[in-house]
């Protein structure tokens, strides 16, 4: 029992001792048996879970030296130079292969879905690779869905990775409907199913370090996301995940010229409903900055949202940080009490969201932790100072995403306030147009 118990928990791992089930004995039976072995966690100044070489060190208690340790990846537990991670060597999770379909989800794809679904399952039945580029909102999560079923009924071991643990906390449930009869694991900081090993899992780039040779079919949502797009070890924990032969998904709405240049790719211009995405309104604010401070909302955003408010249309304002986004909250409270804000650190930011979703919030502050991801029927977006450095044309695309995803609801209304054009902004419009008049060329969208 015990020993499935393990098998399960370690499977395709690399852990610290600290993450191991077991107590000190146990773990040196099962040493003896060969079940675990042991591996050296830092190797010529480079850390074999996360393989970044950000050494500091430390007086160590256990080794009574000053012992190294990875800076890089310490939130997931310290790696030092003097206490090894351990990996499963017994027999291997299995799952068997079955003829029939896993695939419970009885929705249609759009013809443009349709063939890069198709391309999907060639690339997970050949294991090559695929970037799929698609506007917001084109539906690219149910573009996989044949291909993750046909690696299912191969027993294949298969892997949903995005940046964002919101993604995360919004993916899950979708693949659990369309795939009822399967268990999947979601993987993120402080989750409940961190010692699960299941055929499907969904999880963060980052919980991808503890795992080595694991998965079959590797499908990477969000390759344009801070911080994944920045961080080559996020990058290096993707591939060292897969096994030496698997399948590889890339999935985006605003590719890279690299990634272009070095993919091969399909490209779905158009949402799913067939209505184009809703092109930015750029509006002149003034020193937004100045008049936060002075505790006043400048009159066009003020306008803007008390129209809203008076229509009852639910509103997602994003702010370039922090600091500015907390001075204005209690300025959009005295418009409505029901105001609410939400960032990074914020531990209650899922059920915000879902206060904005059900109409018990009619306004969400947020940084660009919510830039992608989120889908709210019937929202409309503003971004409060959309010239600032924070707004690149990839966050800024995927903002103007959130609004007319929903096919009860395909418009909406975006505006980028500012106090000066940024190029970024003008990026942003000529590739949301541009998406629009290809779809319109291929005739993709309505009349």
């Amino acid at each position: 029992m015990m020993k499935t118990i393990l098998q399960h928990h370690f499977s395709g791992k690399l852990l610290l001792s600290s993450e191991i089930p077991l107590t000190p004995m146990e773990l040196k039976q099962n040493l003896q048996q060969q079940l675990i072995s042991p591996l050296p966690s830092i190797v010529d100044g480079t850390c074999q879970r996360c393989g970044n070489n950000q050494m500091a060190s430390f007086p160590c208690i256990i080794c009574q030296t000053q012992c190294s340790y990875c800076r890089h990846c310490i939130d997931m537990g310290r790696v030092t130079s003097c206490q090894p991670l351990y990996k499963w060597s017994g027999a291997d999770v299995l799952w068997e292969p079955s003829k029939r379909s896993r695939l419970t989800w009885d929705g249609t794809l759009s013809s443009p879905q349709q063939e890069a679904s198709d391309q999907v399952v060639r690339t997970i039945v050949s294991k090559g690779s695929l970037l799929v580029w698609a506007v917001c909102g084109a539906g690219k999560t149910e573009v996989t869905f044949k291909g993750i079923d046909r690696a299912l009924m191969r027993g294949d071991r298969v892997c949903f990775a995005t940046p964002r643990t919101d993604v995360v906390l919004e993916l899950a449930p979708r693949l659990r409907r369309a795939f009822k009869g399967i268990e999947v694991a979601a993987l993120y900081g402080g989750g409940e199913d961190m010692g699960k090993a299941t055929q499907l899992v969904v999880t963060t780039t980052h919980q991808l370090y503890r795992f080595k040779q694991a998965y079959d079919t590797m499908i990477v949502d969000e390759i344009d996301a801070f911080p994944y797009s920045y961080d080559r070890s996020l990058q290096h924990a993707v591939q060292a995940a897969r096994k030496s032969t698997s399948a590889l998904i890339q999935l985006t709405a605003t590719p890279s010229k690299h990634q272009i240049r070095t993919h091969p790719f399909i490209r779905i211009p158009a949402r799913f409903h067939g209505y184009p995405l809703p092109l930015p309104e750029f509006k002149w604010c003034g020193n937004w900055q100045k008049s936060i401070e002075k505790e006043r909302i400048p009159r066009v955003i003020l306008q803007w949202v008390n129209q809203r408010l008076m229509d009852q249309t639910p509103i997602m304002l994003f702010f370039p940080s922090i600091k500015h986004m907390l001075a204005a909250l209690p300025l959009f409270q005295q418009l409505n009490r029901h105001c609410l804000s939400v960032h990074a650190e914020d531990r209650e930011r899922k059920e915000k969201v879902m206060k904005l979703r059900e109409g018990r919030c009619p306004l969400l502050l947020t940084t660009t932790i919510l830039e992608r991801g989120v889908t709210i029927s019937g929202v409309d977006v503003g971004v409060v100072g959309a010239e600032d450095d924070q707004f690149t044309e990839s966050a800024l695309v995927q903002i103007a995403g959130r609004v007319g995803r929903k096919k009860e609801s395909p418009a909406g209304n975006v505006t980028f306030f500012h106090f000066g054009k940024s190029l970024a902004m003008e990026r942003a419009y000529l590739h949301i147009d541009d998406m629009n008049n290809e779809g319109r060329r291929k005739g993709l969208l309505h009349p």
